[in-house]
Protein backbone atom coordinates (compact mmCIF):
# COMPACT_ATOMS: atom_id res chain seq x y z
CA UNK A 1 0.00 0.00 0.00
CA UNK A 2 1.44 3.59 -0.95
CA UNK A 3 3.21 5.47 1.77
CA UNK A 4 3.77 9.69 0.68
CA UNK A 5 6.48 9.10 3.58
CA UNK A 6 8.30 6.42 1.46
CA UNK A 7 8.46 8.60 -1.47
CA UNK A 8 9.30 11.36 -0.19
CA UNK A 9 12.87 9.61 0.80
CA UNK A 10 12.91 8.46 -2.32
CA UNK A 11 12.73 11.90 -3.65
CA UNK A 12 14.95 12.76 -1.40
CA UNK A 13 17.31 10.06 -1.82
CA UNK A 14 17.80 11.58 -5.79
CA UNK A 15 18.65 15.07 -4.42
CA UNK A 16 21.35 13.55 -2.59
CA UNK A 17 23.22 13.28 -6.56
CA UNK A 18 23.15 17.34 -6.82
CA UNK A 19 26.88 18.19 -5.91
CA UNK A 20 28.20 14.46 -5.61
CA UNK A 21 30.57 13.75 -8.40
CA UNK A 22 29.44 10.53 -10.72
CA UNK A 23 26.34 10.70 -9.37
CA UNK A 24 22.64 11.54 -11.00
CA UNK A 25 19.11 12.22 -9.42
CA UNK A 26 17.82 8.74 -9.65
CA UNK A 27 16.69 7.21 -6.57
CA UNK A 28 14.39 4.71 -5.03
CA UNK A 29 14.25 3.02 -1.92
CA UNK A 30 12.97 -0.86 -1.39
CA UNK A 31 9.99 -1.29 1.78
CA UNK A 32 9.39 -4.94 3.49
CA UNK A 33 6.98 -4.58 5.95
CA UNK A 34 6.44 -1.05 6.08
CA UNK A 35 10.53 -0.55 6.78
CA UNK A 36 12.88 0.97 4.57
CA UNK A 37 15.15 -2.19 3.55
CA UNK A 38 17.17 -0.71 1.21
CA UNK A 39 18.23 2.61 -0.39
CA UNK A 40 20.03 3.26 -3.84
CA UNK A 41 21.19 6.19 -6.02
CA UNK A 42 22.36 6.30 -9.34
CA UNK A 43 26.20 6.04 -9.21
CA UNK A 44 27.17 5.19 -12.94
CA UNK A 45 29.54 7.38 -13.92
CA UNK A 46 31.09 7.27 -10.12
CA UNK A 47 31.68 3.11 -10.01
CA UNK A 48 32.10 3.02 -13.52
CA UNK A 49 29.13 0.85 -13.66
CA UNK A 50 26.38 1.08 -16.21
CA UNK A 51 23.86 -0.94 -14.20
CA UNK A 52 24.22 1.14 -11.32
CA UNK A 53 20.79 2.74 -11.56
CA UNK A 54 19.30 3.86 -8.19
CA UNK A 55 16.51 1.27 -8.62
CA UNK A 56 18.89 -1.83 -9.09
CA UNK A 57 21.25 -0.32 -6.23
CA UNK A 58 18.42 -0.11 -3.69
CA UNK A 59 17.57 -3.77 -4.20
CA UNK A 60 21.53 -4.36 -4.16
CA UNK A 61 21.63 -2.75 -1.05
CA UNK A 62 18.19 -4.41 0.83
CA UNK A 63 19.16 -8.16 -0.58
CA UNK A 64 22.96 -7.71 1.24
CA UNK A 65 20.95 -6.08 4.39
CA UNK A 66 18.65 -8.91 3.87
CA UNK A 67 20.48 -11.54 3.52
CA UNK A 68 18.46 -12.61 0.65
CA UNK A 69 18.05 -12.72 -2.83
CA UNK A 70 14.30 -12.89 -2.94
CA UNK A 71 12.53 -9.56 -2.14
CA UNK A 72 8.62 -10.91 -2.48
CA UNK A 73 6.23 -9.08 -0.70
CA UNK A 74 8.45 -5.75 -0.68
CA UNK A 75 7.58 -2.53 -2.72
CA UNK A 76 9.76 -0.14 -4.75
CA UNK A 77 9.83 3.51 -4.24
CA UNK A 78 11.79 5.44 -7.04
CA UNK A 79 12.07 9.23 -7.90
CA UNK A 80 11.19 8.30 -11.88
CA UNK A 81 9.92 5.29 -13.82
CA UNK A 82 12.33 2.72 -13.77
CA UNK A 83 13.83 1.78 -17.27
CA UNK A 84 14.16 -1.86 -18.95
CA UNK A 85 17.24 -2.80 -16.88
CA UNK A 86 15.56 -1.70 -13.52
CA UNK A 87 11.89 -3.43 -14.23
CA UNK A 88 13.68 -6.45 -15.32
CA UNK A 89 15.95 -6.54 -12.07
CA UNK A 90 12.63 -5.87 -10.03
CA UNK A 91 11.12 -9.33 -11.56
CA UNK A 92 13.79 -11.22 -10.96
CA UNK A 93 14.30 -9.93 -7.15
CA UNK A 94 10.52 -10.68 -6.78
CA UNK A 95 9.28 -6.58 -5.87
CA UNK A 96 5.40 -6.79 -5.43
CA UNK A 97 4.63 -3.37 -6.41
CA UNK A 98 6.12 -0.27 -7.86
CA UNK A 99 5.54 3.54 -6.70
CA UNK A 100 7.36 5.90 -8.89
CA UNK A 101 6.97 10.16 -9.16
CA UNK A 102 7.95 11.67 -12.88
CA UNK A 103 7.11 9.27 -15.90
CA UNK A 104 10.33 8.40 -18.01
CA UNK A 105 8.79 10.98 -20.60
CA UNK A 106 8.88 13.90 -18.01
CA UNK A 107 12.27 13.02 -17.17
CA UNK A 108 13.53 12.73 -20.89
CA UNK A 109 11.60 16.23 -21.24
CA UNK A 110 13.37 17.46 -17.80
CA UNK A 111 16.69 16.43 -19.05
CA UNK A 112 17.04 17.33 -22.47
CA UNK A 113 18.47 20.39 -21.80
CA UNK A 114 21.80 19.11 -21.03
CA UNK A 115 24.66 19.70 -23.35
CA UNK A 116 25.53 16.58 -25.97
CA UNK A 117 28.57 15.81 -23.79
CA UNK A 118 26.71 15.56 -20.76
CA UNK A 119 24.15 13.18 -21.99
CA UNK A 120 25.01 9.44 -20.79
CA UNK A 121 22.59 7.43 -22.74
CA UNK A 122 23.15 6.42 -26.11
CA UNK A 123 18.82 5.61 -26.58
CA UNK A 124 15.66 7.02 -25.22
CA UNK A 125 14.00 4.70 -22.69
CA UNK A 126 11.41 4.44 -25.06
CA UNK A 127 13.72 2.63 -27.60
CA UNK A 128 15.38 0.59 -24.93
CA UNK A 129 12.12 -0.74 -24.15
CA UNK A 130 11.15 -1.67 -27.82
CA UNK A 131 14.85 -2.87 -28.20
CA UNK A 132 14.08 -5.42 -25.13
CA UNK A 133 10.73 -6.50 -26.15
CA UNK A 134 11.91 -7.78 -29.75
CA UNK A 135 13.20 -11.40 -29.92
CA UNK A 136 16.92 -11.53 -30.24
CA UNK A 137 17.58 -11.70 -34.07
CA UNK A 138 15.59 -8.45 -34.59
CA UNK A 139 17.36 -6.28 -32.20
CA UNK A 140 19.80 -3.49 -33.52
CA UNK A 141 22.48 -5.36 -31.38
CA UNK A 142 24.21 -8.03 -33.80
CA UNK A 143 24.17 -11.02 -31.55
CA UNK A 144 25.11 -15.09 -32.72
CA UNK A 145 24.95 -18.28 -30.30
CA UNK A 146 28.83 -20.25 -30.26
CA UNK A 147 29.83 -22.89 -28.29
CA UNK A 148 26.08 -23.71 -27.04
CA UNK A 149 26.56 -27.76 -26.82
CA UNK A 150 29.58 -26.58 -24.33
CA UNK A 151 27.92 -23.87 -22.12
CA UNK A 152 25.04 -26.53 -22.03
CA UNK A 153 26.97 -29.46 -20.55
CA UNK A 154 28.37 -26.74 -17.71
CA UNK A 155 24.61 -25.80 -17.19
CA UNK A 156 23.55 -29.50 -17.01
CA UNK A 157 26.57 -30.90 -14.47
CA UNK A 158 25.74 -27.54 -11.94
CA UNK A 159 22.05 -28.60 -12.39
CA UNK A 160 23.12 -32.50 -11.26
CA UNK A 161 25.48 -31.39 -8.37
CA UNK A 162 22.69 -29.25 -7.39
CA UNK A 163 20.15 -32.40 -7.17
CA UNK A 164 22.77 -34.70 -5.48
CA UNK A 165 22.95 -32.19 -2.80
CA UNK A 166 19.84 -31.75 -1.89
Amino acid sequence: MYDDAFMKRAIEVSQSAIGQPGCEPFGAIVVKDGKIVGEGLNRSLALHDPTSHGEVEAIRDACRNLGTKDLDGSDLYSSCEPCSLCVAAMHIAGISSLYYAVSLEQSWAALKHLPQDKRRYRMTATELRAQVGLPIAARKMPSESRRAEDAQAVLEAWAKAQTEKA
